[in-house]
C-alpha cells in the first residue's frame, strides 16, 4: 500500500496529478514508470507533452552529465554562454534556414505561461491596443495575463481578480463542421457597432490540448492569418504543448503554409524535462527596450546543452518525423477500432501526431473511469477537454513499438471494463427505481 501521508500533510490542496496517480514514483525510463513497490507503468503522458524524447533519454543524459562535469555555467540570466550561443546556432541550422525564416529569440521564464505573458504584453506595445482575441476551449497559462486569455472556468475562477482585455470567439467547429467560425470573427471586426475592441493580437493552438485535443484545419489556421493580415492584428501560435514534434512535425503548423508574428514554445524544448521557454518574433516586431522584460531563471543553460542536442539528434533530417507519423497511425487505427467495438458508447477519436483523444459523451464520466482503470492496469493517463470528457494520448514520440502496443492493448480493456461497469451502474439504479 502506498504511503502519501506526507503529501496529504504537506503539500497545499491544489496538488492535482497525484490524485489520479496516487502512488509515489521511484524512477523513470523511455517510456515506463517504476513506483516505490517496483511496478511499471507504461507512460501516455509524458509530463504533460514535456518529455517528447522519454524519460532520462540516454544520448541526453550523457550530455547533461558531461557539461557538468566540464564546470560548464549553469545559471548565467540573459548572458552570453557557450551553451546558449551553441543552441541559437543549432535553432538557426535546424529550424530557420530549412523554412526560410528570420525570427529573433526571447528567453523567458521557465515555464509556457511566461513565454504567452511575454508575447501578449510585446503585441500590445507594438500595436498600442490592449485587447486580445482568443477562442472557445483554449488554454495558454495560469498567471493573470495568460490566465485571461485561457477559457476553462476552473483556470480562471481561481485567479481573485477581474481577467480583462481578452475576448473569446469561437474555435474551428466549435459551432458544428458546417458553420465557418472566422466568418462571425470577420463580421465583428467589421461591424463598428460589434462590441469588439480592436484586437492587438490573436493567440491560438492549432490543437487544443487541454481544451479537449480540438484540430483547427489547415484552411481555417490558413483564413484565420488573412484575417489577421487585414485587419492589423498579430498572429500568435501558441505551441508551447503541440509544438517539438507532437503534431509529426517540428511545429504544429508546418505545412499549414501559415507564419505566425510570433511563436512561443516551451514543455518539450530542452528535451529532457528541464524548465525552458522561448518566444519566436518576427524581427521588425523586436520592439522591447533592454532589460524592459527580465526574469531570473532565463539563463538555463543545462537546458540550452540538451536542447541543443535534440535538434541535432532528432530533428537534422526527416528520419524522426516519420517515426512519429508512423506510430501516430497506429494510434489513430487502435482508437478507431476501439470506438467500432462498442457503438453503444458514443466513442469518438480525434488528434494530430502523436497527441489523440478518445472523445466521451460530456458529463459521462466514462474518461475517467477509463483513466483510473488504465492505471489499476499499469498505464498513466489522463483526460482533458471542459468535463474531462477526453482520454488524452500523449505517449513519448520515442516510444517502442512493443511499449506503444503494450499501452494501447491496455486503454482498450480499460474502456471494455470501465463501459461495462458504467452500464452495470445504470442497471442497478433502474433495478432499484421499479421497487
Amino acid at each position: 500500500m502506498t504511503d502519501l501521508k506526507i503529501f496529504d500533510r504537506m503539500e497545499s490542496e491544489v496538488r492535482g496529478y497525484i490524485r489520479s496517480f496516487p502512488v509515489v514514483f521511484k524512477k523513470a525510463k523511455g517510456s515506463i514508470l517504476f513506483d516505490e513497490q517496483g511496478k511499471e507503468y507504461v507512460d501516455f503522458f509524458s509530463g504533460a507533452g514535456t518529455l517528447n524524447y522519454g524519460h532520462n533519454n540516454p544520448f541526453l543524459k550523457e550530455k547533461v552529465i558531461d557539461y557538468l562535469t566540464s564546470d560548464g555555467v549553469v545559471h548565467g540570466l540573459d548572458m552570453a554562454t557557450t551553451a546558449k550561443k551553441r543552441f541559437l546556432e543549432s535553432v538557426d541550422e535546424r529550424l530557420f534556414k530549412p523554412r526560410k525564416w528570420e525570427y529573433v529569440l526571447q528567453f523567458t521564464g521557465p515555464t509556457g505561461t511566461n513565454a504567452v505573458e511575454a508575447a501578449l504584453k510585446l503585441a500590445r506595445q507594438v500595436k498600442g491596443r490592449q485587447n486580445i482575441v482568443s477562442f472557445t476551449h483554449g488554454f495558454h497559462g495560469v498567471s493573470c495575463g495568460a490566465l485571461a486569455a485561457t477559457a476553462n472556468r476552473k483556470f480562471r475562477d481561481a485567479a481573485g481578480v477581474g481577467l480583462s482585455n481578452t475576448t473569446f470567439l469561437p474555435y474551428d467547429g466549435y459551432m458544428g463542421p458546417d458553420v465557418n467560425t472566422l466568418a462571425y470573427f470577420e463580421r465583428m471586426l467589421e461591424d463598428p457597432s460589434s462590441g469588439l475592441d480592436h484586437p492587438a493580437a490573436v493567440i491560438v493552438e492549432t490543437v487544443q490540448g487541454e481544451g479537449g485535443i480540438n484540430v483547427a484545419t489547415r484552411a481555417w489556421m490558413q483564413e484565420l492569418q488573412r484575417l489577421c493580415r487585414r485587419h492589423d492584428m498579430l498572429l500568435i501560435v501558441d505551441d508551447i504543448q503541440v509544438g517539438c514534434g507532437r503534431t509529426g512535425s517540428f511545429f504544429s503548423f508546418d505545412g499549414m503554409d501559415i507564419q505566425p508574428d510570433i511563436i512561443t514554445l516551451s514543455k518539450s524544448l530542452s528535451g529532457f524535462g528541464l524548465p525552458m521557454s522561448l518566444v519566436l518574433i518576427k524581427p521588425e516586431l523586436d520592439q522591447w527596450k533592454p532589460g524592459a522584460h527580465s526574469g531570473t531563471f532565463r539563463g538555463n543553460n543545462l537546458a540550452f546543452v540538451t536542447a541543443t542536442h535534440a535538434l541535432d539528434e532528432y530533428w537534422s533530417d526527416d528520419a524522426f518525423k516519420e517515426q512519429t507519423q508512423a506510430k501516430a497511425a497506429v494510434v489513430g487505427d487502435w482508437l478507431e477500432n476501439i470506438v467500432q467495438s462498442y457503438p453503444e458508447a458514443g466513442l469518438s477519436a480525434r488528434g494530430r501526431g502523436l497527441i489523440q483523444g478518445l472523445v466521451t459523451p460530456p458529463r459521462s464520466g466514462l474518461a475517467s473511469a477509463i483513466s483510473a482503470q488504465c492505471f489499476e492496469k499499469g498505464v498513466v493517463i489522463e483526460t482533458s477537454g471542459a468535463h474531462d470528457e477526453v482520454l488524452k494520448l500523449l505517449p513519448a514520440l520515442t516510444i517502442s513499438e512493443q511499449e506503444l502496443q503494450q499501452g494501447l492493448e491496455i486503454i482498450e480493456r480499460s474502456v471494455g471494463h470501465a463501459f461495462a461497469q458504467q452500464n452495470s451502474k445504470k442497471i442497478v439504479k433502474i433495478a432499484g427505481a421499479g421497487k
